[in-house]
């Protein structure tokens, strides 16, 4: 069919369909700011600190907050009590996701990121990733996190200038490379982390996940690349061969290590040695070669998780609150003195250091808008309409502000939660690690948001954000992930004071207290410097093999 005849068509579809959804209002829909003809709320929300900003209209208009963004409705929830109703008590009918076609176009291998709600295969793959990333199965990880968490400090004490965060980054996907394929990261050219940064490359030119409009229609992946709106279906198609490496060579690499009998415990290697001894059998159910690789990409791709940016915050709040890290030291040494780091099993007898660890996850939530949720059915609250098909998003930042919880919440205060007369005794900040029975899953609406940056369907490199690394920071991975954080920052604390850097004359130079924007936020890139405690915190760092 010639273009003249096409566009218009497609146009004129197009129009129908979006003035179809713009002109239904239900006089029941939560309250919310006045929205505009066509546009909706886009030209309303800022090109930077959205969730800040739906946290002053929960102030106008409740807890519950109407938008609607290209014909997209949305729900901003921006209380725990309101987000605990209905992600958690209500989980039925917020557990829905979108279909990403983008995805399927770069050939990713069906996994429990991309599962439907309901999807038969759901459980054999959660159950595939809770045998390893469990509260109790995260704890047999725990002798690997300490030992990268002691290189991490020895890293740091001996690392250059503008260094340090390359060793928080190395540290971060350490972790899961050796959780998942046995792996250590030893350098800056090692195969896994450039396989990482290529995947990262694809990603970032795959547009909001579930949000293009080849997700909107479909049938826009037939067209050609000259097409209006089939750009990312060519950036997928570009793509297809580096999402097949990360499914091809992790593998392969473990399964070489397996002939030479000098591969570490992992979880590939686990599941390649089930699939082997049942690779006869005619379960239905049975582990298949496309399940292992798919749970492993999934494991892989959070390799730059929400554990790196949770760190970054911890720096930056340790050098502006020097008590606070001097508090924690002095607790560790009243412990164990200076012949070791701590361990997991000190971690209840280190009451502050804990209240530091929580009031870094509460301070400045990686997750600000939390994990989207699609409603299935119309539901009811408080007598305001929730139609099916919403996406509901939980401000996990507004939370962590609310005056009715946190006193004082934009300071950091880690003693808040000690009980009292010592602290306030105020709770945990629990919803950094999401809401609802599918913490894995990850419905990228919300960054139909961030395009307003730009006022059109396109998204800045900054506000890239995958789904997959929520494989580790939520769910199952959510105790993995802590326990990491845990012995970073307690190994750290323990041998190095945290500095601000310093000018040629010697003058410090204290960072700003801003974060980036997007759906995982982490403190602006800064430079730090750090000191050894002690002779006998320098000695100890000495020790550890590199």
């Amino acid at each position: 069919m010639p273009s003249s005849i096409l566009i218009p068509l497609v146009v004129t579809a197009f129009l129908g369909w979006f003035l179809t959804n713009k002109l239904k209002r239900n006089p029941n829909l939560p309250p919310g700011p006045t929205a505009e003809p066509l546009l909706g709320h886009l030209r309303l929300i800022p090109s930077q600190g959205q969730a800040e900003t739906f946290h002053q209209w929960a102030k106008i208009y409740g807890d519950v907050i109407y938008l609607k963004v290209f014909g997209r409705e949305m729900v901003v929830l921006d209380s725990f009590e309101t987000a605990q109703e209905l992600l958690e008590k209500r989980g039925a009918k917020y557990s829905c996701r979108p279909r990403f076609v983008i995805y399927e176009i770069q050939g990713w291998i069906p996994s429990l990121t991309f599962f439907q709600y309901g999807d038969k295969r759901y459980p054999k793959h959660r159950k595939i990733l809770q045998q390893y990333f469990g509260r109790r199965e995260s704890l047999a990880f725990q002798h690997v996190l300490a030992e990268e968490a002691s290189l991490l400090a020895k890293n740091l004490m001996f690392s250059g200038k503008g260094k340090h965060f390359r060793f928080v980054h190395r540290f971060t996907t350490s972790n899961i490379m050796r959780a998942a394929f046995g792996h250590p990261i030893k350098s800056d050219d090692d195969i896994f982390l450039k396989l990482g940064m290529n995947t990262s490359h694809v990603m970032n030119h795959s547009g909001p996940p579930g949000n293009t409009p080849v997700d909107f229609f479909p049938w826009l992946r037939h067209f050609p690349s000259w097409f209006p709106g089939t750009y990312y279906a060519f950036k997928a198609r570009e793509g297809h061969k580096t999402i097949r490496q990360l499914y091809d060579i992790p593998i392969q690499h473990v399964e070489d290590q397996m002939r030479e009998n000098a591969v570490e415990r992992c979880f590939a290697s686990d599941k390649l040695k089930e699939l082997r001894e049942n690779e006869d059998s005619q379960d239905p159910e049975r582990l298949t070669l496309d399940d292992v690789k798919g749970a492993a990409a999934t494991i892989f791709s959070a390799g730059e998780d929400t554990s790196y940016a949770t760190l970054t915050v911890f720096v930056l709040a340790m050098i502006l609150h020097p008590e606070c890290q001097k508090r924690v030291y002095e607790e560790i040494q009243s412990l164990i003195g200076h012949d070791r780091l701590p361990e997991l099993k000190d971690r209840e007898a280190l009451p502050y250091l804990e209240c530091v660890l929580q009031e870094t996850l509460r301070w400045h939530p990686t997750l600000t808008l939390g994990v989207p949720h699609r409603v299935t059915e119309d539901d009811i609250y408080q007598g305001m309409l929730i139609p099916s098909g919403t996406v509901v998003i939980p401000n996990v930042e507004g939370m962590s502000l609310d005056e009715r919880v946190y006193a004082n919440p934009k300071t950091f205060d880690p003693s808040r939660f000690l009980p009292k007369p010592q602290g306030r005794g105020e709770p945990y900040f629990t919803a950094v690690w999401g809401f609802g029975r599918r913490y894995f899953e990850f419905i990228n609406t919300a960054l139909l948001l961030l395009m307003i940056h730009r006022q059109d369907m396109s998204v800045t490199k900054s506000l890239y954000y995958s789904p997959l690394t929520y494989c580790l920071s939520t769910g199952p991975g959510r105790h993995f992930a802590d326990i990491a954080v845990w012995h970073a920052m307690a190994s750290v604390l323990t041998t190095l004071e945290i500095r601000p850097a310093e000018d040629d004359e010697g003058n410090a130079i204290f960072p700003q207290v801003v974060f980036t924007d997007g759906l995982i936020s982490q403190a602006v890139p800064f430079d730090f410097q750090v000191r050894p405690r002690s002779e006998a915190a320098q000695d100890l760092l000495a020790q550890i093999d590199a």
